[in-house]
């Protein structure tokens, strides 16, 4: 793995922004909407045939074959003076690491002085709720500065995969680093996300004090506005019509009291992530689990979470093996 620069060029300690494919597409969607706008140049790349593991083969007219190797391209703009880092995959393991470590590089060289990356917060809520950004960052003055522009703080938690192995990385390295994370409905984690991306632009824009044009999330925010309206109404159906099958078995259900009808999402997933977390420390509730998924007209959405609990008990039966 290493940096195939096309061409040198001359920064004066510019801002880093990188961003990854994840949940709904939210960071990666937000950084490269902002490269777009600003209309960044182009000018480099990281070579990762050596640390590409593909998870699955393509198929095209019956026809078998690998998988491109996904590009990790860098970008510059002069004024203002910014670096772009924008991947279309993650990588997980030493070559994470070894990924962050070669963008840090590259962040030392152009002598970075912040480094920004965006990402998604998953939470039990509805589509309509207010999109809110929190911020994490590797140092006080840094997650201070924040505040003046829109971000909570993240109180605790986890930033997984590139976007907080980079913060760790830059910061153990002293780059100052922080994580902007739009929140998202969890039911929706693996459809694309516009409204969180915005959100996340708005902010970054703050940030760097600059005007950017956000026309471009208008009709992709409504697209999807569209389909998420249709999977809480399916919800919302799915829980009144189990309030009837339970009949007198106490007014609220499980809830232990009336739902309100805003109320279903976030009720609703906080169930099926209770259901999650039981069938990750005892396999036998899965079907407990898969009843719900389908009963909430969710299994598509999660059918790959569903299905890793059982690829993650694989794995460990393999290593248990002598």
């Amino acid at each position: 793995m290493k940096i195939r620069l096309q061409y040198d060029i001359e920064l004066e300690a510019p801002i880093l922004l990188a961003g990854w494919p994840g949940m709904g597409n939210v960071g990666v969607g937000a950084v490269d909407y902002l490269r777009r706008q600003i209309g960044a140049t182009a000018f480099g790349e990281i070579d990762m045939h050596e640390h590409f593991t593909p998870e699955a083969i393509v198929v095209e007219q019956g026809i078998a074959k690998l998988p491109e190797v996904p590009g990790n391209t860098f970008a510059y703009t002069r004024s203002p003076e910014l670096l772009f880092f924008l991947s279309e995959a993650q990588v997980s393991g030493p070559g994470a690491l070894a990924l962050t470590n070669l963008i840090v590089d590259l962040a030392e060289q152009f002598q970075v002085r912040r480094i920004y990356t965006c990402a998604a917060f998953a939470m039990p809520i509805g589509y309509q709720e207010k999109t809110r950004v929190l911020g994490v960052a590797t140092d006080q003055t840094l997650l201070d500065s924040l505040a003046p522009h829109g971000a909570e703080v993240l109180p605790q938690g986890m930033i997984s995969g590139l976007n907080g192995l980079l913060l760790g990385v830059a910061g153990a390295r002293g780059i100052p680093s922080a994580c902007l994370l739009a929140t998202i409905p969890q039911y929706a984690i693996s459809l694309p996300n516009p409204r969180g991306s915005q959100a996340l632009v708005e902010a970054m824009g703050s940030v760097l004090g600059i005007e950017i044009d956000l026309g471009g999330f208008e009709a992709p925010t409504r697209q999807m506005d569209a389909v998420m309206s249709q999977i809480e109404e399916r919800m919302r159906n799915a829980f009144e019509n189990r309030e009837t099958e339970e009949g007198d078995e106490g007014e609220g259900g499980e809830s232990g009291g009336p739902v309100e009808d805003d109320a279903v999402p976030g009720y609703v997933m906080n169930r099926l992530e209770g259901l999650f977390r039981a069938t990750a420390r005892n396999r036998a509730k899965a079907g407990q689990l898969k009843e719900e998924l389908d009963r909430w007209g969710l299994y598509e959405l999660y059918e790959d979470r569903f299905l890793d609990l059982f690829r993650n008990r694989e794995q460990d039966e393999d290593e248990d093996r002598p």
